[in-house]
């Protein structure tokens, strides 16, 4: 899930300018915290998903990081291209690649003969025995339709609205998401995800950012994986961005 800075323009959602905005990126939209400024009265659910969305512009990122759950430490690179983000990991190698189009978003495995498609059989498997599945890298819940707009709620000191959206069929192991924009920056600060029996499931939230060439990126963010029926987290799995490569 990166969120850049953009113009402070109160109408930042009715006209959104693709120069104003950089990168967007899968779970690692989080990277940079800043996307849009929101207005003082709650823009639509689909003007902040269409904010969002323009994420990906221009911009191109370098970046290494790391998943994390227990003693199990997976390294990656992060590259971006505009549009196109692509996820490097290593033993065995594995190349991930997040197409972010207008209408919809396609993950694909790069391999010597090409890129293919991941299969929708795949998309609810975990990404190496971690908390992180290959539907949540692709970020298929930014263009559900409709979406709605609860209101607003404190998360880590930022004011932020609380969006809901409902999934469009039953190929989504969520029938629900939940989301928090930070009010001012855009930031994406929460997501939770509810399964066909509406349990909460699973939760990201950014844990901690960190300055880097004077952009802000993040540093750690935590995945958790509930039991629908009790509530209780099962695994944690740690995001977390190091350095510039």
């Amino acid at each position: 899930m990166t969120n850049h800075e953009i113009s402070s323009s109160s109408s930042a959602y009715r006209q959104p300018r693709r120069s104003c905005v950089k990168a967007g990126h899968s779970v690692v939209i989080f990277l940079i915290l800043g996307v849009a400024s929101f207005a003082a009265s709650p823009p639509s659910a689909q003007e902040i998903l269409e904010s969002v969305r323009m994420l990906e512009s221009r911009e191109r990122l370098d970046l290494q990081g790391q998943l994390r759950e227990k003693e199990n430490v997976i390294p990656f690179h992060l590259s971006q291209n505009g549009p196109l983000i692509r996820y490097s990991f290593e033993n065995p190698e594995e190349t991930l690649q997040l197409r972010l189009g207008e209408s919809g978003s396609r993950l694909e495995v790069v391999s010597d003969e090409g890129p293919e498609t991941v299969p929708a059989t795949k998309l609810e498997q975990k990404i190496r025995d971690t908390g992180i599945t290959y539907e949540d890298l692709a970020l298929k819940f930014l263009y559900w339709p409709g979406g709605r707009v609860l209101g607003d709620e404190t998360i880590h000191a930022r004011s932020c609205w609380k969006v809901q959206l409902q999934a469009p069929s039953r190929t989504s192991q969520y029938s629900m998401v939940l989301l928090w924009a930070d009010k001012s920056s855009g930031a994406l600060m929460r997501i939770e995800g509810y399964d066909w029996n509406g349990k909460l499931s699973k939760r990201f939230e950014v844990v901690a950012a960190q300055k880097i060439e004077n952009r802000w990126f993040l540093k750690q963010m935590r995945v958790e994986e509930l039991d629908p029926g009790s509530g209780k987290v099962q695994s944690r799995t740690y995001l977390e961005i190091k350095k510039k490569r």
